[in-house]
């Protein structure tokens, strides 16, 4: 697996840094709201135990080994924690990763995950040299799917009924931008 160093990236209002347990509380905000769940991989939880829990696998050593890059995004002028974009599933042979994000409800159509996603992809290909970026979504999270739009992303897929999350079945989305798309924009 293509391994991962923590990193801190900076845009004109966001800072994006490694994940921390503390972060359990405000990811919680984004993970517990139903709305903002509604087209991810899990249910919204219930608890916040679930949250830390969350938090702390992803920071245990099996799995903070590098095949992961968690940016959580924080506000410059408040270091308040809006939500999270990160780098997975990748592939060291082919140069390739899967981008996901998540944020906070009040923080919603104000440009920071575009801000944030375009860091991260900028790092992805010009640090890393990874050739291409993928994303997985739920064709309706239309939010999502504008943001990959304007972030250069192509849609490529459609995988029929491939998750049930709940009791729910829906269909995934594929998307991918190239290094050489990128430089195109």
């Amino acid at each position: 697996m293509y391994l991962f160093e923590p990193v801190v990236l900076t845009t004109p209002r966001l800072i994006l840094r490694p994940l921390r347990d503390e972060d359990a509380q405000a990811l919680f905000e984004v993970w517990s709201d139903v709305d903002a769940m509604r087209y991810f991989s899990f249910p919204a939880m219930t608890c916040l135990d679930q949250a830390r829990e969350r938090v702390a696998s992803k920071l245990r050593p099996s799995a903070a080994n590098g095949e992961t890059l968690i940016c959580v995004l924080e506000l410059r002028a408040t270091s308040e924690v809006l939500g999270d974009c990160a780098l997975f599933r990748a592939d060291e042979q082919c140069r390739r990763a899967e981008i996901g994000f998540s944020l906070q409800r009040k923080f919603w159509g104000m440009g920071y995950m575009s801000e944030a996603a375009s860091a991260v992809i900028e790092y992805a290909f010009d640090t890393l040299n990874l050739r291409r970026i993928e994303a997985d979504i739920d064709p309706r999270n239309v939010a999502s799917a504008r943001l990959l739009d304007r972030l250069g992303f192509v849609r490529e897929g459609l995988l029929r009924e491939r998750w049930i999350v709940g009791d729910e079945v829906s269909d995934s989305a594929l998307y991918g931008l190239l290094k050489s798309d990128r430089r195109q924009l």
